[in-house]
């Protein structure tokens, strides 16, 4: 396992001893706590703090903040939390750039037992405002930098209420706090933790990452610290990690492969993260040859726009150890590309549910086309039909997993838990199937869904926004294959008698209601859709190829109708 070192002492036993008053009352002994501690990402930095104290965490725009450092970061973190009467289970929203403050708050949260509930920077006023009016958070921090997109929001007004903060560029309204002056009075403090103030066990909620649903309306992935340990084991066997290993981090940190996959795994390592504010295929390269950056995890768009790069800016590669892809199909024709530019790159495939799922090598990538990989050390994995029983070899079948690293449950819905996790087993919604070796092969994504750019998009959500145009009577979504992003989306419209609408008006009607990515791409204006006997839209015949069909409705369509 390349050097990683495992503790059966780590994990619970039931054979334990329960000496509640051993540690503190009405919780498990000190040995319980010791584990309670061993996959508590907050601890590790602590640990790190004490082992290596002047090892650098993490490196952001000329600043290197060591172990040491970042331990007495999250400390202050913490006092303030709690001086602002942030409890145990309480929820706390972070909207922000990929900074130290992200991460500083993430850990805080972690010792606290509190719910960090970070909030893709991407999304529109109204799928903020969604988000926050369903996880309730007490304390909701954003960069100073996204002031305008929240400005339309009453974030003062949300029952129950919910204290502001700002990171960066001073905010006039004294209502809203200040993130720096906030931790200035508790330098060198510890937050006050007792088993009621902080996490008691592993199968707590850790964090709450949403993730869009088909029916439009987001859903809130819990968590737990269980499941971060052992993705961060995952994740450590994937990348072959060592304490001196040095990972750059260009994924936003409120995606499940920036924090989970990339920072998360570090810290356990005792490593070093570089981490960018935001994407620049230069300052990228350069930053592998300055740092000597030994890891690295990128989605396909990534990895194209490096390609773009012309040879002579892209600088020394001869670091770069690992490069892994992830968050979308990947062409052959890529994985050959970067190979040939020296990114040899092996792959992932997970989500928001369960992180890490399947994994290739960079050999398996190149010599079977097409594959998403072998399932994880550390969860099962699974292809099963609709009656639930396990597909043979070459037959296609649901994706499912069960194990340490699927998710709790769907915040607060019952409904939509039940109808993910059955029998024990995590339905992912997406359909494969697996060759002799045990290799997967993705075939379709159920109700829909398809990637662009590294972002999970819902038809679903896109077509119940433009539904809402008086000039629309339907509308159906289908992605398409685009050689920048991936997958875009290609809408096709039936206009509402007496309306003289265009493609341009439906873009403009997208604005400020749904996140830019989510926009389609190409717009095709027909009179009616190939439906089902249940009157369902046939999707699969709206996918004729990258171009519009015509306002009437072609010969294939029509057969089809």
């Amino acid at each position: 396992m390349d050097g990683t070192q495992y503790f059966l002492s780590d994990f619970p036993v039931s054979s334990a001893p329960d000496n509640r008053n051993e540690y503190f009352p009405g919780k498990r002994s000190s040995s319980y706590r010791a584990v309670v501690n061993s996959m508590n990402i907050g601890w590790w930095v602590e640990r790190w703090s004490d082992l290596h104290p002047d090892k650098p965490a993490i490196l952001f725009e000329g600043d290197v903040i060591t172990y040491s450092e970042l331990h007495k970061r999250v400390n202050r973190t913490g006092c303030w939390l709690q001086s602002l009467g942030i409890e145990k289970g309480d929820r706390v929203a972070a909207m922000m750039s990929n900074c130290p403050e992200f991460m500083e708050l993430y850990l805080a949260c972690s010792r606290l037992g509190a719910l960090f509930v970070p909030i893709n920077f991407r999304m529109a006023a109204p799928e903020v405002d969604y988000t926050l009016r369903n996880c309730r958070p007490r304390f909701f921090v954003f960069g100073g930098e996204f002031s305008q997109e929240l400005a339309g929001l009453d974030l003062k007004n949300y029952l129950p209420p919910m204290q502001i903060g700002s990171v960066g560029r001073q905010n006039l309204d004294p209502s809203i706090l200040d993130y720096y002056k906030g931790g200035e009075k508790f330098e060198d403090r510890k937050p006050f933790l007792t088993g009621s103030t902080g996490p008691s066990d592993p199968e707590e909620p850790q964090v709450i990452m949403y993730t869009s649903g088909t029916t439009g309306e987001p859903k809130g992935a819990v968590l737990s610290h269980r499941k971060t340990f052992f993705n961060c084991l995952n994740a450590d066997i994937f990348f072959k990690l060592h304490f001196d290993d040095i990972m750059l981090i260009i994924l936003p940190l409120f995606h499940s492969g920036g924090l989970f996959i990339q920072a998360s795994p570090i810290l356990y390592k005792g490593a070093t993260m570089v981490i960018h504010p935001n994407f620049d295929s230069v300052k990228a390269f350069q930053d592998i040859e300055r740092f000597r950056v030994t890891k690295f995890l990128g989605v396909p768009t990534i990895y194209r726009a490096l390609l773009n790069v012309p040879p002579g800016k892209r600088g020394d590669l001869s670091s770069l150890k690992v490069s892994a892809i992830g968050g979308e199909r990947t062409t052959h024709e890529l994985l050959v590309q970067c190979k040939e530019a020296g990114l040899p790159v092996r792959q992932i495939m997970g989500q928001t549910e369960t992180s890490i799922l399947l994994w290739a090598s960079e050999e398996a990538s190149l010599a079977k086309p097409g594959t998403v990989g072998r399932p994880v050390f550390h969860a099962e994995v699974n292809l099963v039909g609709r009656d639930g029983i396990p597909v043979k070899p070459g037959e296609v079948g649901e994706i499912v997993v069960r194990g340490s690293i699927m998710m709790k449950e769907y915040w607060q819905d019952p409904l939509k838990t039940s109808e993910t996790i059955r029998n024990g087993w995590l339905h992912t919604g997406d359909l494969a199937r697996m060759d002799d070796e045990g290799y997967f092969y993705l075939v379709d994504r159920a109700k829909d869904m398809y990637i662009s750019g590294g972002e999970n998009v819902y038809p679903a959500e896109v077509e119940k926004v433009l539904r809402e145009h008086p000039g629309v009577e339907d509308v159906a979504i289908v992605g398409i294959p685009d050689d920048q992003w991936g997958e875009t989306g290609h809408a096709f419209v039936i206009r509402k008698k007496g309306f003289e609408l265009q493609a341009e008006d439906l873009i403009e009607f997208c604005k400020g209601k749904i996140a830019r990515y989510k926009w389609p791409k190409q717009i095709s204006f027909v009179n009616s859709f190939p439906r089902t006997s249940l009157g369902k839209v046939r999707k699969a015949f709206l996918t004729g190829g990258t171009e519009p069909v015509e306002t009437e409705l072609n010969p294939a369509l029509k057969r089809a109708c």
